[in-house]
């Protein structure tokens, strides 16, 4: 499994995690829309710390500048 992600896309994923998980802790989402967000900036996090996304596979995208 190669590495396809750059700093920056890891940095934004992050970022937007944090902004989620902020969001759902203050109470502005909630139910069913927080959960599949939540699970969302699970997912970014994940992707981000191994540094692989599965879905730039089929489409080709590779943010890493080492592995062009």
């Amino acid at each position: 499994m190669k590495k396809n992600m750059g700093s920056i896309d890891k940095g934004i994923r992050i970022l937007i995690a944090i902004v989620i998980v902020v969001l759902y802790f203050t109470n502005i989402i909630s139910g069913t829309l927080a959960i599949v967000l939540l699970a969302l900036s699970a997912i970014f996090v994940l992707t981000s710390i191994i540094g692989f996304c599965p879905l730039y596979l089929p489409l080709g995208i590779k943010t890493d500048k080492e592995n062009k």
